[in-house]
């Protein structure tokens, strides 16, 4: 059976990142449609049974955690891409670079003088109490200014087919090692549906970070040596680890693996020790150092933090960039941008209410069944609350949490979140899809052309993580000049 003819798909009245607007007279890629109607379904079904057992082949997994296990699964992947125009892209990078800009300047500015603060833009109470801010990194001023090297940005499209920001990640961020390998994917799998269309490379990914990271090496060294620490096989990212370190040609260590002297980090090697001068870390700031932080932890260095303060060894991100992607702080980012650069966001926030302000607590426990209320401190999709889609239990229980520590929460409206046509159980329908582009910075920004778009599987939800059951999409972006 192939798929309905574009008379006849039904987007829901929600933007359609391949057809448009809902009710609109043309869809923006009907070419692209009309190639995959050629395709009959079971085809379309056999080509994904073959990609996921290629992702399994590939050992491309991530884990969930559960009160009692871990469990490894394969992110699914969804073989019809979602596409962005020239146009798009060139709004949505300027926008990206934008962020990172004034991320960086926040933080340079927050471990400095604290302007943004005095200057009352910022409450205090907001940085200097939050759990993310780290006391030990008053005063450190990393090379070429940059706390955040790696930073993932959240965006979804709205119904007029506005772009905003749901959330910035300027810690671990993860996903990349996906946008890389689903081009792959689809390269091997449906090379007839890229056929004529000019899409722009991802592959450059590794290079560009390995290059990025080089620049921040201490005291300019032509050719620093660059290491990516992981936690080890158990973390629910390892194959990541293992993706970048190959891509960008790279050791991949773990704490054990590392030692300090003269406040400077060595690596064993099998012709001995070697100085490390950058290190890519994907270990939380609190398992980083027992001499610091956590004194339990076994997946650090001990003393690496006094390597860092000595200016001896550059760690990717820096320590303490959370209170930058707070989602409090979050709030707070279009008048950061213009308080450090002197100009409106090009890519807006989504409305936001911090909880902790009496209006903003009020407005929320009045609205409850309106809106999506987040925890601030957590990620992944957990703790959050939909209430146009909550039980009168649920939002009664929400209610509860947020008199208890308004602190802890903020509100915002609920979203339409536009759709992409996405192959499922029931065939082809719209699913919510969100966008997370990746920057990476050295001296200068660069962003990678499109980025990890996730898909939720389930049809009618909106929760595109992967630990809540989400997957990814292709991400292509196309020149004006395809058909």
């Amino acid at each position: 059976m192939p798929l309905k003819p574009l008379s006849e798909y039904d987007q829901n009245g929600f933007y359609c990142e391949m057809l448009g607007e809902a009710g609109a007279t043309e869809a923006k890629l009907s070419q692209l449609w009309e190639r995959l109607v050629s395709y009959d379904t079971q085809e379309l079904e056999d080509r994904a049974s073959e990609a996921t057992g290629e992702l399994l082949d590939l050992g491309i997994t991530f884990t969930v955690y559960s009160e009692r296990d871990a469990i490894d699964r394969i992110l699914p992947f969804d073989i019809i891409p979602r596409v962005l125009s020239a146009a798009d892209w060139q709004h949505i990078e300027a926008g990206v670079i934008q962020r990172v800009t004034a991320l960086n300047l926040l933080l340079q500015d927050l471990y400095g003088d604290g302007k943004i603060v005095r200057d009352g833009v910022l409450p205090g109470e907001l940085i200097y109490g939050n759990a993310n801010f780290r006391k030990e990194m008053v005063g450190y001023q990393p090379p070429c200014g940059t706390f955040v090297h790696v930073a993932g940005v959240d965006l979804i499209r709205d119904d007029d087919g506005s772009f905003l920001v749901l959330e910035d990640n300027a810690r671990t961020p993860s996903g990349v090692s996906y946008v890389v390998e689903n081009r792959h994917l689809m390269q091997r799998a449906f090379p007839d549906l890229l056929a004529g269309y000019t899409v722009r490379s991802v592959s450059e990914y590794g290079e560009r970070l390995h290059e990025k990271l080089s620049e921040v090496a201490p005291k300019n060294k032509d050719d620093p040596t660059v290491v990516l620490l992981s936690p080890g096989v158990f973390n629910s990212a390892y194959f990541e680890h293992i993706f970048l370190a190959r891509e960008m040609g790279i050791p991949l260590v773990e704490g054990r693996d590392l030692t300090i002297k003269d406040d400077c980090v060595f690596m064993q090697t099998v012709a001995g020790m070697k100085r490390v001068d950058v290190i890519y870390r994907r270990i939380d700031d609190d398992f980083l150092d027992p001499d610091v932080f956590n004194p339990d932890s076994a997946l650090g260095v001990r003393g690496l933090v006094r390597a860092v303060l000595a200016g001896n060894v550059c760690l990717a991100n820096a320590i303490g960039t959370g209170v930058a992607d707070d989602k409090a702080v979050y709030a707070y980012m279009p008048r950061i941008v213009q308080y450090y650069l002197g100009e409106e966001a090009i890519l807006p926030n989504v409305e936001t209410h911090i909880c902790r302000e009496p209006e903003a607590l009020a407005y929320t426990l009045d609205n409850l069944d309106k809106l999506v209320v987040k925890p601030v401190g957590a990620s992944g999709g957990y703790g959050i609350v939909i209430g146009p889609k909550a039980s009168r239990a649920e939002l009664e229980q929400c209610a509860a949490q947020l008199k208890a520590a308004p602190e802890e929460y903020i509100s915002q409206p609920m979203i339409n979140l536009s759709v992409s046509p996405t192959l499922t159980d029931d065939g082809v329908a719209p699913c919510h899809v969100d966008l997370r582009p990746f920057a990476v910075t050295g001296r200068e920004t660069w962003v990678l052309p499109g980025g990890l778009t996730r898909v939720a599987m389930k049809r009618g939800s909106i929760i595109v993580n992967s630990s809540q059951g989400g997957g990814t999409k292709d991400t292509w972006v196309i020149d004006e000049t395809s058909p």
